[in-house]
């Protein structure tokens, strides 16, 4: 079962997709936590928001911190996992192939697509969802949510299962058919 959890900042759809691996997987089966955002920073809140992640992270899962997800992905397709997040992880894409400047994201997007529909073991993905507000008012804003548009809109069409966390409830998108 592969399943694209979105939602917006602060919205419980971390919280709910470590649940739901939990469920989906076994309790007690361990579980790999793919994070896409850098551990250490300087700035309190951010390390305060990393910090909240990992208490909730039971003992015998792995935390795996990454931005090749395509790479860690294929490593260990039947290990059930959890990534968290896909805006981090295109975030870090964007710096290393210069796309804020205009190249593209689409040969890592296809990868990482590829990947995911590979993958034979639960898989649970985060992502923010930001289509739900204005339009940035900037030009790198704008590239990042129409990129961050493209690949959610790309990982639901190969996910069985997509759902959308508002105020920490879930709601079905699309089921497994």
């Amino acid at each position: 079962m592969r399943t694209l959890v979105l939602g917006g900042i602060r919205s419980g759809k971390s919280q709910w997709a470590e649940a739901d691996v939990t469920r989906t997987a076994g309790d007690g089966v361990p579980v790999r936590y793919l994070a896409t955002g850098p551990a250490a920073d300087s700035d309190p809140s951010w390390a305060q928001r990393v910090g909240t992640h990992q208490a909730r992270r039971p003992a015998h899962w792995h935390t795996v911190e990454t931005s090749d997800l395509p790479g860690a992905l294929a490593s260990e397709s039947d290990t059930a996992t959890l990534v968290d997040d896909i805006g981090g992880w295109l975030t870090a894409t964007m710096d290393r192939v210069g796309a804020w400047t205009g190249a593209s994201v689409a040969a890592e997007v296809d990868a990482l697509v590829r990947a995911v529909d590979a993958f034979t073991a639960p898989l649970v993905l985060v992502s923010p969802e930001v289509g739900l507000t204005v339009v940035p008012a900037t030009e790198a804003g704008r590239r990042f949510a129409d990129e961050l548009g493209t690949v959610n809109q790309r990982l639901a069409a190969v996910c069985d299962r997509v759902l959308l966390v508002v105020a920490g409830q879930p709601l079905t998108v699309k089921e497994p058919s």
